[in-house]
């Protein structure tokens, strides 16, 4: 059943796309996750917190990128935030250091592990993203 603010119709995503976010998907899901998951659970001492948030939040994604492979659509937002929190380190963090000659080891090797990201922007059913959650109707703030 549609909530009186969703959209009737919406533009239509072609199979491919579908396929090719769900196969970005699971990279996230697995990947990710089994580096991830494998330092939250057998990582012994204690994380400074910018680290032990960062890896619950990288943890917390995979998790939810397994939903996202039944449902890529549903999830687009999760995907919109991995693309987003990627482009914002590229940009703001790593353009920064590589102008100002900061560069380093560990930022090359997070930068390729973050450029891949390119692929998503390629991927993304633009205007689907644009339809649904931009120019769509917005969720209401009370019963009517």
């Amino acid at each position: 059943m549609l909530l009186a603010s969703e959209p009737s119709t919406l533009p239509p995503v072609a199979l491919w796309r579908i396929n090719a976010l769900r196969i970005l998907f699971a990279l996230m899901a697995l990947a990710m996750g089994h580096i991830i998951w494998g330092q939250l659970l057998f990582h012994e001492g204690v994380w400074p917190v910018p680290t032990g948030v960062a890896k619950s939040m990288l943890g917390g994604l995979a998790l939810l990128s397994l939903f996202a492979i039944r449902a890529p659509l549903q999830m687009l937002p999760l995907m919109l935030f991995e693309m987003t929190w990627k482009t914002v380190w590229l940009f703001f963090i790593a353009l920064r250091a590589w102008l100002e000659g900061g560069w380093t080891a560990d930022m090359e090797s997070t930068f390729y592990e973050v450029i891949g990201i390119v692929v998503a922007f390629l991927v993304m059913p633009w205007p689907y993203v644009w339809a649904r959650f931009i120019a769509g109707p917005a969720d209401p703030w009370r019963r009517p």
